[in-house]
């Protein structure tokens, strides 16, 4: 008879009574992590407060670790590790006062089965709402149940009944009574180009390149093949390798040509000479080369649209990419050359960039392209953070803000935006931002996400205010000052709507030139997407 070496069987622990348990995902970045520290032990404390003062316990479900200078689960390993030693039935606060990795905890979510709450503080130093929004978005994915929260300091009587009924309950659900799905849609011209654009995708095909797949443990920002080649959709997997070689390739003499382009254009480039803390002319060549070279392998290969993920491949090899992205979505750019010289690459179009390789802004930007073209509208669009916000005057005005770039023509053009140094918490090698205010006036914003193993999308309007000089600089101060703005009015949806509903960390966003023209533009939208097969629901106020 064989004798086999048996694994040891491990006997779960045991939930306290009326005991909640925390844990902290961070950042793989040990300076991220180390600096953000002090506020998410702020967070923490106003947590365990509000849930002592509601009869329960806490339980902080690992500890710091002195050495490394913060609590945060940095790692998926570490995450694994953790969850072994958690009762698994018991009642789980996710505690966010920073970006995090979701991929870090994923793996214990999927398994725990005891009611899972994610809380964030609202508040713009750090994007702890961000992270709990692409956590909540990757759960969703995962088809793991989830609660979500947010407060300031947990005190107001809106968190802290919402606490209570998690805790008695073990759910909490808010109101999404501003969504709807996509009704019956008649024959009309908005109608009828969204669904002839559809077809055309199916039938003709589109590459995405994805130079790296998977950025920051987005796990809601991977979506399947079989997700995607219905829609006529086919990856092309690129190695961020090859684009640090073909970077390389590019003459001292291309590069500064894009820089001299951009500074006849009015781009304000805020340089100085101490690579640690400042924008040089070092790093801004190297910059100009990814975006030449990106060009180059897209036109390789033939893509419609391109993804760099740069956080983590890149970041201790080259300045950052967000420079180059946001050329890359505007149609209005540097012109690039095939290698040969004979040709000019995407000329007088935008090659529609995803930023960090997030996938549904890859959809979401192909279809968008395809739509504002053929209404002749301009088709620059980006993604942004949704970071934060507050209200001001008579409307709740979101910060969307991403971490690096937008077209410049969403600000009005490259004489109304500036680059500077991007922040060495995040970016070591640097690199500049493409920055600005986006200019007022109406947008249609968007998501395209992953909910019961179907693809999905989000739509709705907005319009882009000016607020006073004063005002836009106190909340870039109250985030991060090195990165463009848009100060969002979301029609027909509420702060707390929005939060419970977002399926990403991420929104797209693009301009019509007024209100009747984005309502046109939305209804092609949601008819491109619903013909090619997404369930398509519109949020708010959305005239159709």
């Amino acid at each position: 008879m064989s004798t086999y070496a048996m694994p040891t069987t491990r006997t779960p622990r045991a939930a306290e009574p009326r005991t909640v348990y925390t844990v902290a995902s961070g950042d793989l970045r040990p300076a991220a992590n180390q600096t953000c520290w002090p506020t998410q032990r702020k967070l923490e404390a106003d947590l365990t407060h509000a849930v002592e003062s509601l009869g329960w316990s806490v339980q902080r479900g690992h500890p710091v670790d002195e050495a490394k200078g913060h609590g945060f689960i940095d790692s998926q390993a570490a995450g694994i590790q953790v969850f072994r030693q958690l009762p698994p039935e018991a009642p789980l606060i996710v505690v966010e006062a920073v970006w995090q990795y979701s991929h870090h905890v994923l793996a214990g979510l999927r398994s725990h089965r005891g009611p899972i709450l994610v809380v964030a503080n609202w508040n713009g130093e750090f994007p702890g709402l961000v992270g709990l929004l692409n956590l909540t978005a990757s759960l969703t994915k995962a088809g793991v149940p989830y609660s979500a929260l947010w407060s300031e300091d947990f005190t107001d009587e809106w968190a802290v009944e919402g606490l209570r009924t998690w805790l008695e309950t073990g759910e909490l659900r808010h109101d999404q009574s501003h969504v709807r799905d996509l009704p019956a849609l008649g024959a009309g011209p908005e109608v009828d180009l969204g669904r002839a654009l559809a077809e055309q995708l199916r039938t003709d095909k589109a590459i995405m390149g994805v130079f790296d797949e998977g950025c920051m443990g987005m796990y809601n920002a991977i979506f399947d093949d079989e997700l995607l080649n219905p829609l006529g959709i086919y990856k092309e997997r690129l190695s961020q390798s090859a684009l640090v070689v073909e970077m390389g390739k590019v003459s001292d003499a291309e590069a500064k040509a894009v820089r001299a382009w951009l500074e006849e254009a009015g781009l304000d480039f805020r340089t100085g000479s101490d690579e640690a803390t400042e924008l040089t002319d070092a790093q801004l060549e190297s910059q100009f080369t990814m975006y030449i070279a990106a060009l180059r392998i897209a036109d390789d290969f033939g893509l419609d649209a391109v993804g760099i993920q740069y956080q983590q491949g890149l970041k201790d090899v080259v300045p950052a990419s967000d420079l180059a992205e946001g050329l890359l979505n505007d149609p209005h750019r540097p012109p690039v050359r095939s290698r040969d010289g004979s040709r000019e690459l995407y000329a007088g179009a935008p090659l529609p960039h995803f930023n960090e390789v997030d996938e549904g802004v890859a959809v979401d930007s192909l279809v968008t392209n395809r739509i504002w073209t053929a209404m002749g509208l301009n088709p620059a669009t980006t993604l942004h953070d949704i970071r934060w916000g507050e209200q001001y005057g008579e409307d709740f005005v979101w910060v969307f803000e991403i971490s690096g770039s937008v077209p410049a023509s969403h600000n009005g053009g490259y004489d109304k935006s500036w680059s500077m140094r991007q922040p060495p918490m995040f970016f070591p090698l640097g690199g500049g931002t493409l920055s600005g205010v986006s200019k007022p006036g109406e947008i249609v914003w968007s998501r395209v996400f992953l909910m019961d193993g179907r693809l999905h999308a989000d739509l709705g309007r907005a319009t882009v205010v000016e607020l006073p000089e004063q005002e836009t600089q106190r909340r870039l101060d109250a985030t991060n000052p090195q990165w463009p703005i848009m100060h969002a009015v979301l029609h027909g949806v509420t702060r707390d709507q929005m939060m419970a509903r977002h399926k990403a960390n991420h929104v797209n966003v693009a301009y019509a030139a007024d209100a009747d023209t984005a309502d046109k533009a939305l209804l092609a939208k949601a008819a491109m997407f619903a013909h090619l097969g997404l369930q398509v629901h519109l949020c708010g106020d959305v005239n159709l």
